[in-house]
């Protein structure tokens, strides 16, 4: 069993902690002992470290109130099997045990002051807040950053907050989407033998992005998972790229396949990644086109124009920046895809997925460390004028990865090039 990590108690008054920071990414590797999280409080940010060697997986997300005794995240032995996050306990916080008279009392053995004993932020780029600051500011969509704080050193206390808190709330918009529950939407195609080809497609498109290539693919049968928030699949509230990976593991495990080919474009990239990291044993070989998870830039003004066009004279600009032939989409192609967006409770749910995958235009998980543990034959198919991400990140690629690069393509190679990366593909099963 995987060991947790739990929130400790670090005061008396303590009922909950806020994950200020993780000072790892999810996949990497720690030993007992190591600096993993902060914790922040009211009175100070606090240094916790891991309880045991192992592999963070599940950490919850960074700003989340965990109460005190419960779980923040895993620990996985080396070659233990990752699956969703183990079943929680019901929290049983240890009281710090009282001193002896005269003596201060002791804090979690886990948790120390962080360097030089003063208050630090989690981030240099985040303003310092109090907890309840942060949940007043996030409640009310106030940007901390544009606040001066009254407490110590500058930390933004409540009633800094509470100043502005009745003007932003009255002109937030409403998120416009409700959080489904239910399967992903899996379409599987007819015919074809041998392991199956699973495919994941990449945000902002659907399960049919796939049929340029699948001709070159069809001699096996074709799998095709759609993310949450496209196509046929619920619309999610998620808290992370955990959060996604989570989903779609359990829609390839619900596939009870012994053994699939993988194959991502773009944040499907990244998930099938995910995926191959962790359900090993089950995948023979790994494709990723223009895959996120490779480093940390993104165009995050494509991205959120898509989000935001509600007609098909809108959307066409941005979507052509998705290739290098801009006649590659056309008004009929353009037309398509805003009769596939049209309710604007998928787009609403599409851009609250955008703002937490991908806040500020930058991507926000890191799968460099779970490309470097691939021992599957795996590729990288990448287009050299790709205007969404920098095929660069495919330079982190370590020596055993193909890497295929095509210098007249954008970020949609199989749908530009459908014949050359279709035998790219077919060439790795």
């Amino acid at each position: 069993m995987p060991t947790e990590i739990i929130m400790p108690k670090v005061d008396m008054d303590m009922e909950t902690g806020k994950i200020a920071a993780w000072h790892v990414q999810e996949g990497a590797t720690v030993s007992k002992g190591d600096p993993i999280f902060d914790i922040e409080t009211d009175k100070a940010a606090m240094e916790v470290e891991a309880p045991a060697d192992g592999t963070l997986h599940h950490p919850v997300p960074e700003g989340a109130d965990v109460a005190i005794g419960a779980p923040v995240g895993w620990l996985y032995a080396k070659g233990e099997a990752v699956g969703d996050p183990p079943a929680e306990k019901t929290p049983t916080p240890d009281v710090p045990a009282k001193a002896p008279d005269g003596e201060p009392e002791t804090e979690s053995p886990n948790a120390r002051p962080a360097a030089s004993g003063k208050e630090t932020a989690a981030d240099d780029d985040k303003p310092r807040a109090t907890p309840k600051a942060r949940k007043l500011a996030r409640d009310a969509g106030i940007d901390l950053a544009t606040l001066n704080g009254s407490g110590p050193h500058g930390r933004i206390q409540a009633a800094d907050v509470a100043v502005l808190e009745d003007g932003p709330r009255h002109m937030l918009a409403p998120v416009g989407f409700k959080d489904e529950a239910g399967p992903l939407s899996v379409i599987r195609s007819k015919g074809g033998a041998g392991t199956p080809i699973v495919m994941i497609h990449g945000f902002a498109n659907e399960a049919a992005a796939w049929s340029p290539i699948e001709a070159h693919l069809n001699e096996r049968p074709l799998i095709r998972i759609e993310l949450p928030c496209h196509g046929k699949s619920p619309r999610r509230r998620l808290t992370g790229f955990a959060d996604l990976v989570s989903d779609i593991r359990r829609a390839f495990d619900d596939l009870d396949l012994q053994s699939a080919h993988l194959v991502g474009h773009s944040l499907g990239g990244a998930v099938a990644l995910a995926i191959a990291d962790t359900r090993a044993s089950r995948v023979d070989s790994l494709t990723l086109i223009a895959p996120a998870g490779l480093g940390p830039d993104i165009n995050g003004a494509v991205l959120d124009g898509i989000g935001r066009a509600t007609r098909a004279e809108s959307l066409g600009p941005w979507l052509r920046q998705l290739v290098a032939d801009e006649t590659v989409i056309t008004d009929r192609y353009v037309r398509a895809a805003m009769m596939a967006r049209r309710d604007p409770a998928l787009r609403a749910a599409q851009r609250a997925m955008a703002e937490t995958l991908f806040p500020d235009g930058t991507q926000s998980f890191d799968l460099r460390p779970a490309l470097g543990r691939i021992a599957k034959p795996a590729r990288i198919i990448w287009g050299k004028r790709d205007a969404i991400i920098d095929w660069r990140h495919a330079l982190c690629a370590p020596g055993p990865v193909a890497l295929h690069l095509f210098d007249g393509l954008g970020h949609l190679p199989h749908m530009e090039a459908p014949d050359a990366i279709g035998q790219c593909i077919a060439a790795t099963l």
